[in-house]
């Protein structure tokens, strides 16, 4: 019985009835248009694409899955300057909670453009942009009540004497970003960014009231990467995020092994380290860079006052980057961020 209501009022705080928040992942630097939108086209390549999926809380009830694919490029290489990049990309996510009782979907157009600050393209600060579509539904058969609730704990019999006139809504949500990325030295590089989402504060609920609006949510983050051994690298990043009264701090390291023992500009690295969100989770990282992909893979272990019924375990999560170089490579020189 208290786990059941353990479950109920996880649900219910995390559904958003009053103030939603949005998903998240542990491997925030593998997301990038979920992160800043000014992260568009900032690789070097031709094009990425890029695949999330995590699974949270599988131990104490029906795991909560976000998913996302997006892809990028840059435009116009030809016509603007050598020192400048424009990108253009497009995200889907898909969020389910509480065994399908929430589904949430949308789709993002995004666009940025880095404006080189020196004659080489080597400091370059972006301003992106991004316009995203939302759809939510929600399926009442699966929600639980208090009035459903008796001696014997939770009883589907029972009525719920709760109606929902809008179950699916949809609404359009503007975000922007800013972002500085730079060289240091020869073979460092330091990235920082903010990033702000749900400009407008579209109207959100699900009953028949219209003054629930969806909080704002911003989000300031940076990180680097240098040369450590040899041709070995250590990539850090940190981010510091907040949406109505919920924040979040994480930050962590991963050190790059270079397998191919030469220095070269596509290497096959082995990356092993470990990301901390504040009061929430320890997340460890194991990734793999070999031909175009970049494969991660983290688990949470939960830390939080819900370990008792966690037993620490969070989520796993697994991150996907495919970028394309031809032979020509992309016109993008300095360092990009990957961490």
């Amino acid at each position: 019985m208290k786990k059941a209501l353990l479950i109920l009022t996880i649900f219910l705080y995390l559904i958003p009835a009053s103030k939603a928040q949005d998903p998240h992942f542990s491997q925030f630097f593998a997301s990038p248009m979920t992160l800043n939108p000014a992260f568009t086209g900032l690789f070097s390549g031709d094009y990425r694409i890029a695949g999330n999926y995590r699974s949270q809380w599988r131990s104490i009830a029906t795991p909560y899955v976000t998913g996302t694919l997006s892809a990028d490029f840059s435009i116009l290489k030809n016509v603007i300057s050598y020192t400048d990049v424009w990108g253009v990309g497009i995200m889907a996510l898909y969020d389910k909670t509480g065994g399908g009782a929430l589904v949430s979907n949308y789709i993002a157009i995004s666009t940025s453009y880095h404006k080189g600050l020196d004659p080489e393209g080597n400091h370059t600060l972006a301003i992106g942009l991004q316009g995203a579509f939302m759809q939510k539904r929600i399926d009442q058969s699966k929600l639980m009540f208090e009035n459903q609730i008796d001696n014997n704990g939770y009883n589907p019999g029972l009525p719920s004497n709760e109606f929902l006139t809008n179950p699916k809504i949809s609404y359009f949500d503007p975000n922007v970003g800013i972002l500085y990325n730079g060289l240091v030295g020869e073979a460092s590089n330091i990235y920082l960014g903010a990033s702000y989402y749900h400009i407008t504060q579209p109207t959100e609920t699900f009953m028949s009231q219209d003054n629930n609006r969806l909080s704002y949510r911003y989000t300031i983050h940076g990180g680097g990467s240098f040369p450590v051994n040899g041709y070995n690298r250590i990539h850090a990043s940190a981010l510091y995020m907040k949406q109505s009264t919920a924040s979040e701090t994480s930050f962590g390291a991963a050190y790059g092994f270079n397998l191919s023992g030469v220095p070269e500009d596509n290497p096959t690295m082995f990356y092993l380290g470990s990301w901390y969100r504040l009061k929430d989770a320890i997340n460890p990282y194991v990734g793999l860079e070999i031909g175009g992909f970049n494969v991660g893979l983290t688990y949470d272990l939960n830390v939080s006052s819900l370990k008792p019924a966690s037993n620490y375990r969070g989520g796993m999560e697994i991150s996907v980057i495919y970028i394309h170089r031809s032979s020509e490579n992309s016109k993008y020189k300095t360092l990009c961020p990957k961490f």
